[in-house]
């Protein structure tokens, strides 16, 4: 089992961090808390705690992941002004490019949350939140998981069951793909060869999704993070409430890093990131 509940549990710094978190470098890159219709891409130095902004103003920009050529990709969920897409932006820089902002001819909604597979497709939740939250136009397609693949510039439509589908995360083998589903009924659902099925239950909203070199899943609930083996059944928890997004990182990759809309926190845990 995963040391998490025993974890030694640490505030790195006091900062906006809302969502995105990325483990670059000695760094954890993340999007800043919305205001006004304004999130940033910050960077905060783990060794010194000195918060730096990437990209300021960035198109109100959600989950973060890292590609493959060392640059972040950026769930930007767009404004009335400017669409929502699915960029790449150089932390060094600061310069961005787009990788996908339409499906079928259509705009995006407000993408979420991205994950990179090994194949290097790039696969993203699209819900409706930006409009629901008054800072988008109307949807013109459904709530959705997408798969991009950069070789054919081909966007396919993974799963559109999902009321708002969230966060994602693969398996180890990457044979599951596990997604959040934070609109009706909320759960952390699974697609392997077998079919889908609900994965499991948390208290509020599953967000974020990672996991474990084990196998084993976490998502950011209510309380903190819950952790679940493979087949689901509740094993552990980091007791964090506020907790919205989280990322394996360190030298190790055995550091959790935690953002919680005031703050990162870092739990050192006995287990690495998949």
């Amino acid at each position: 089992m995963a040391a998490t509940a025993d974890a030694t549990l640490a505030c790195i710094v006091e900062v906006d961090a809302h969502e995105g978190p990325v483990y670059l470098d000695g760094s954890l890159y993340f999007t800043t808390v919305p205001r006004r219709q304004r999130v940033d891409v910050k960077r905060v130095d783990l060794d010194t705690g000195a918060v730096s902004t990437v990209r300021a103003n960035a198109n109100m920009a959600n989950g973060m992941t890292l590609a493959r050529d060392g640059r972040l990709l950026v769930c930007e969920q767009g404004t009335f002004d400017e669409p929502a897409r699915i960029s790449a932006l150089d932390p060094h820089t600061g310069v961005t490019e787009t990788i996908v902002d339409a499906h079928a001819g259509r705009p995006l909604n407000s993408p979420n949350d991205v994950v990179v597979r090994r194949d290097g497709t790039i696969w993203f939740t699209d819900p409706s939140y930006g409009h629901l939250q008054g800072f988008r136009p109307g949807p013109v397609l459904r709530d959705a998981v997408y798969r991009y693949e950069p070789a054919t510039g081909v966007t396919t439509v993974v799963a559109s069951s999902f009321d708002k589908p969230n966060g994602l995360a693969f398996s180890p083998d990457e044979q599951t793909l596990y997604v959040g589903e934070s609109g009706a009924n909320p759960h952390v659902h699974a697609f392997d060869q077998s079919g889908d099925r609900v994965f499991a239950v948390v208290p509020g909203y599953p967000d974020g999704l990672k996991t474990d070199a084990a196998g084993r899943v976490y998502s950011s609930c209510a309380d903190g993070v819950q952790v679940f083996d493979p087949d689901g059944a509740l094993v552990d928890e980091i007791a964090l409430p506020g907790a919205v997004n989280f990322y394996f990182g360190g030298e190790r990759r055995n550091v959790l890093f935690i953002t919680t809309d005031t703050a990162v926190w870092a739990a050192v845990l006995d287990t690495e990131g998949a």
